[in-house]
């Protein structure tokens, strides 16, 4: 049977997302520094958390050193989500270029948000996330629902905690103005 498209979906632009970028720092002196970086690769930022003590893993602490501290920022332009990939690999380009003697100096977690998930980008394969481009995969971490993000079974404990849910829902609410 011949269908006549009725039931056929309708291929149409993405809607532009909120990138948001996790930091994660040692040397406290240094984020001023990574924030410029930041705004010269992806434009203005119009959110930045407080800089909080990294207490979810020692994963970082042999490379980095320690203790670690975690924040957000926002970027104020907004995105297509399918440029998640190239703007994982510019935040490589930026953590390499703060590295000494081949070491990182600051991990980036550049993250898409939409106003139903936040998906984060990695370079590592597993069953839970989706090749993107390029080597770069994407993950849903959180799923909006009920008025909030909650996080689902695989996502990173950080990321479910509390504080970064209260964050993450910060911004999506100057991602919900930015919209109207």
């Amino acid at each position: 049977m011949i269908s006549n498209g009725e039931n056929m979906g309708t291929v149409h632009s993405f809607m532009p997302e909120k990138l948001v970028i996790g930091i994660l720092i040692h040397d406290r002196n240094l984020i001023d520094r990574v924030l410029m970086e930041i705004e010269n690769k992806f434009g203005g930022i119009d959110y930045k958390s407080e800089s909080f003590l990294f207490t979810f893993s020692d994963y970082y602490n042999s490379e980095m050193g320690s203790p670690l501290y975690r924040s957000f920022v926002s970027i104020k332009k907004l995105y297509r989500p399918d440029d998640l990939s190239s703007i994982k690999i510019e935040t490589n380009e930026i953590e390499e270029k703060l590295s000494i003697s081949g070491k990182r100096r600051v991990n980036l977690d550049p993250g898409i948000m939409a106003l139903s998930r936040f998906v984060l980008a990695s370079t590592k394969e597993s069953s839970h996330r989706i090749p993107l481009k390029s080597g770069i995969y994407g993950e849903i971490t959180l799923m909006f629902e009920k008025k909030r993000f909650r996080p689902v079974e695989w996502t990173y404990p950080d990321y479910s905690s509390e504080q970064y849910v209260s964050i993450l829902n910060k911004i999506r609410d100057i991602y919900k103005e930015q919209l109207k």
